[in-house]
């Protein structure tokens, strides 16, 4: 039994790690492509965000797109947006739009 328990924790714990290792990742990602528009927090209250008039990553309109939508803007880019696809992985990509998710 405490086998069992002993191997769950260490499980869980790794999983933790890679959870937080993966937001790092995805936060470094933010900051590096979209942090210059969107804000450090998302909100899109840069001066470039503001003449854009990005929408607030918390607000209704992102939260209610669907994770393929997401990854769709984010990899073809929209209006002003640049395309990313070529410049960030797939999984970098899924990183960020999990990192979007947070700002409910």
């Amino acid at each position: 039994m405490k086998t069992i328990l002993r191997a769950t924790l260490v499980l869980v714990a790794v999983a933790l790690i890679a959870s937080t290792y993966t937001f790092a990742e995805a936060g470094a990602d933010y900051k590096a492509k979209c942090a210059a528009c969107h804000g450090a927090e998302g909100h899109g209250d840069t001066t470039m965000g503001k003449n854009l008039k990005i929408r607030d990553f918390a607000s209704a309109d992102v939260q209610k797109q669907s994770d393929a939508e997401l990854t769709d803007i984010i990899a073809k880019g929209k209006g002003k947006m640049p395309a990313y696809d070529g410049k960030l992985t797939k999984d970098q990509i899924s990183d960020l739009v999990k990192w979007i998710r947070t700002k409910k």
